[in-house]
């Protein structure tokens, strides 16, 4: 059974920074991509980042240049660094993994965590 517990999340100001952890188990992490993807209220999930098993990164343009995402395989954890943080950040953002292609795309990820919320004060 796979599993993917998110967890870093809470509330921070405008500017500021959080990191999000998401912790895998149940498959070999190190063969499978992983992605992050955040849900604000009335919104559809949307992509924010992805690495691939050989460690290329994706961004979406909203957060290029503010967030990181990097991968422990020892530890089956992928992270979210997120600095500079905007009001329109505020989301549910929800880790999963992929065996696919496209990792911007929502259908290529077969396994979600459960979330975990995000939210900046202005």
């Amino acid at each position: 059974q796979v599993q993917l517990v998110e967890s870093g999340g809470g509330l921070v100001q405008a500017g500021g920074s959080l990191r999000l952890s998401c912790a895998a188990s149940g498959r070999t992490f190190s063969s499978y991509a992983m992605g992050w993807f955040r849900q604000a209220p009335g919104k559809e999930r949307e992509f924010v980042a992805a690495i691939s098993r050989i460690f290329m990164t994706y961004y979406a343009d909203s957060v290029k240049g503010r967030f990181t995402i990097s991968r422990d395989n020892a530890k089956s954890t992928v992270y979210l660094q997120m600095n500079s943080l905007k009001p329109e950040d505020t989301a549910i953002y929800y880790c999963a993994t992929s065996g696919g292609i496209n990792l911007r795309l929502h259908d290529a990820y077969d396994y979600w965590g459960q979330g975990t919320q995000v939210t900046v004060s202005s």
